[in-house]
């Protein structure tokens, strides 16, 4: 079996539990564990009733660390799998299968504890209302954690002889989360303010000496650089740039990325972005490929596109399915150990490369026999090192006494043999689930990348990844599945999934001008409002009308690892608005804004993608219509020049002249009247709600667009 396409393995034991029937691949990892798991349906809830005994419900992800850690120290016990199996029914939860459930407990845990993480573990009563929430939990009490062993028969004994006083704290809960107080007073003022306090504040946080935000551990947060890039581009502030470059530059620089295999870890556990969590997410090297292509577009500067390019190629060398759909993520442990498929000793390297590579490559990244993994980092560290560039390569070449080319031509040979010794490794676990929203970031920076980069293949491979999610992941009426593996179908969409995916089809649509995409994108959206939309307070719940809640429907507006749901849609509604010159979209999108004012006003910083999706809406935004041949030189031309700068408040049609199919004009109608005979590619470019005369001169289109 090839190793970089290995499933995520599975512990033997003689007997399987209810979990062997799922597809998911983290409830699979379970599925040959004592603890009599269930999956959340309503087979256990009907049990815990019919036998009056609460519920244990652990929530986490295949390629969580510390899910497996506690999987092995407890979950795989026997004595501890008793205490459970005797007082408790017990559910597990892929987080990635189902982020509404995570969403609600989450919120939940960090209310009870004021904190949050995986494993996300909970006691709830049988009608799924929570009364304990903790994250890790030892098997045996230590340094002042509460151990499993301990625990358990505490909340069992507790259900027994005072189970009053656990519903009555269940109930207190669960109502909270329905009827969370409202915040009174004046509704604050969506404007540049807005922007300004969220630059501010992101400054405020910014580490002047690494980049990034905050000390540790450190996430990339991709969507803070694309609201910084929005506001440099809007008032030309060189330090919201300079936020943006330093932590770009260090974090490729840094350990955080796999030097050898390309493609970005989690987060750094260190300011220095030395030491990764070393698990690979899908949405991390979307978000990130296209902050990096952004920067690319707004500096010019070709390291930008460097590493976007590193990054797809990671992507669809080691995380696409031969359908052209791309997988979820792949674990941070191997043969039980964390990062041991990324470390290597100075033998390794010395047995890896020829001498005179070697040499160079030890001291390029200062490897030493005893390992460069600051003390506490994880274990085992002793001769292990990560491969990190402490200084940028001119400055290493300098100190080589070699010049900058001729110590990139050695790193660039010597990867290349690294990379090939590694392959023959026992690869981290690979989660082969498809989501839906995870593919629609990277079908989004895929096209996005096509575009600046004028590189076709990347549009064909968001090409196929659309096609795969639009033939293979949806229900009769055209709405969407959350995932699939393996040909199954599970868990009905969320708002994420449309709305993540809408905005991929709009970037595919602009990157090739073919009508489906857009069409498709309309019909989704259409399709969202309809089942997420409410009808009245404005905005889109987390899960659709016809769906059952745990709790309550979340509205979700904060952008944590990824972009919210209600961010993307506030961008996608602008978008599809300006393109349809349909007021409908927009007005929906204006009261998005009066509805989260109040969040977004109390920490515009925590709002970085809502921030993005308020500066398109602010204006000023252009509209680019370029009538022509879009196969001749000089449409491919013009689109090459508008599409190498940095321009995020553009929306973009084509318009085909002469016989070609003009499919466009049945879902545009206000491009109708710019229908033409020209000969040449003409550019119409518009303003807010002004039009400049049409041109065919690419340097007067440019300065249309105020470039």
């Amino acid at each position: 079996m090839d190793k970089s396409r290995q499933a995520v393995s599975q512990k033997k034991a003689p007997e399987p539990n209810r979990l062997i029937n799922e597809a998911s691949p983290y409830l699979l990892q379970h599925a040959h564990n004592p603890v009599d798991w269930f999956p959340w349906g309503d087979e256990a809830f009907a049990k815990a009733r019919q036998e009056n005994k609460p519920l244990f419900v652990s929530i986490g992800y295949s390629t969580c660390h510390w899910c497996h850690v506690m999987e092995q120290e407890s979950f795989e016990d026997p004595e501890i799998a008793e205490l459970f199996n005797s007082s408790f029914v017990c559910i597990k939860v892929d987080r990635e299968e189902r982020p509404d459930l995570d969403n609600t407990y989450m919120t939940i845990a960090q209310m009870l504890t004021g904190q949050g993480g995986w494993p996300l573990n909970i006691f709830m009563t049988p009608d799924k209302k929570p009364f304990f929430a903790a994250t890790y939990i030892p098997r045996e009490a230590r340094f002042g954690m509460t151990g499993l062993k301990e625990l358990l028969p505490q909340v069992a004994g507790l259900w027994k002889s005072d189970p009053d006083r656990l519903l009555e704290d269940a109930e207190k809960i669960s109502q909270y989360l329905k009827h969370k107080p409202e915040e009174k007073g004046r509704t604050p003022v969506m404007d540049l303010g807005t922007l300004h306090l969220g630059f501010t504040q992101l400054a405020g946080n910014f580490d002047s000496e690494h980049g990034g935000f905050g000390y540790r551990p450190k996430f990339p947060t991709p969507h803070n650089f694309y609201f910084l890039l929005r506001w440099w581009r809007r008032i030309k502030d060189p330090q919201s740039l300079l936020m943006v470059e330093k932590s770009l530059a260090a974090m490729r620089l840094g350990g955080i990325f796999d030097q050898v295999g390309f493609g970005f870890h989690r987060y750094a556990t260190d300011p220095a972005w030395t030491v990764p969590h070393f698990e690979k997410m899908l949405y991390d090297q979307a978000l990130l490929a296209g902050a990096y292509t952004e920067a690319f577009l707004a500096t010019g500067k070709d390291s930008y596109r460097a590493t976007a390019r590193e990054i797809f190629e990671y992507v669809l060398r080691d995380m696409t399915s031969p359908e052209g759909a791309f997988y979820s993520a792949e674990d941070a442990d191997s043969e039980g150990e964390e990062g041991r498929f990324y470390l290597w000793t100075v033998e390794e390297i010395r047995t890896a490369l020829p001498v005179h590579l070697a040499g160079p490559v030890i001291k390029m990244f200062e490897l030493s026999p005893r390992g460069n993994l600051p003390e506490g980092a994880f274990e085992p560290a002793d001769g292990k090192n990560i491969l990190f560039f402490k200084r940028p390569l001119a400055d290493l070449a300098e100190e080589m006494s070699m010049s900058e080319r001729e110590l990139r031509k050695i790193w660039d040979e010597a990867r290349v043999l690294l990379f090939k010794t590694r392959e023959r490794r026992v690869h981290p676990a690979k989660d082969d689930k498809v989501l839906a929203d995870w593919n629609g970031l990277m079908i989004a920076a895929l096209a996005k990348a096509a575009q600046a980069f004028d590189l076709p293949e990347y549009y064909n491979a968001a090409a196929r990844a659309a096609d795969f999610v639009l033939a293979k992941m949806t229900a009769p009426d055209g709405s969407l599945y959350h995932r699939e593996r393996n040909g199954n179908l599970a868990v009905p969409g969320f708002l994420d999934d449309h709305a993540f995916l809408v905005h991929g089809l709009i970037e595919l649509y602009e990157a090739g001008f073919e009508t489906r995409w857009l069409k498709k994108a309309v019909a989704l959206l259409k399709l969202m409002i309809r089942d997420f939309w409410d009808v009245s307070q404005g905005g889109f719940f987390m899960t659709a009308r016809n769906t059952e809640p745990a709790l309550a429907r979340a509205k979700e507006i904060y952008d944590g690892a990824m972009p919210s749901g209600n961010s993307l849609a506030l961008l996608d509604l602008l978008r599809i608005g300006r393109m349809l010159a349909d007021s409908y979209y927009e007005d929906l999108a204006s009261q998005m804004v009066k509805t989260f004012s109040r969040q977004v006003a109390s920490s515009p910083a925590s709002h970085a993608m809502f921030l993005a999706a308020l500066d398109f809406a602010l204006g000023p935004y252009y509209q680019v219509v370029i009538a022509g041949d879009l196969h001749a030189r000089d449409s491919q031309d013009m689109l090459k020049a508008i599409r190498s700068n940095f321009v995020p408040q553009k929306i973009m049609h084509f318009l085909p002249v002469g016989n070609a199919s003009t499919e466009i004009l049945d879902l545009v109608w206000s491009l109708k009247p710019l229908v033409t005979k020209a000969t040449a590619a003409t550019a119409y470019v518009c303003q807010n709600f002004g039009c400049d005369t049409p041109t065919t001169d690419i340097k007067q289109v440019l300065k249309n667009l105020g470039v």
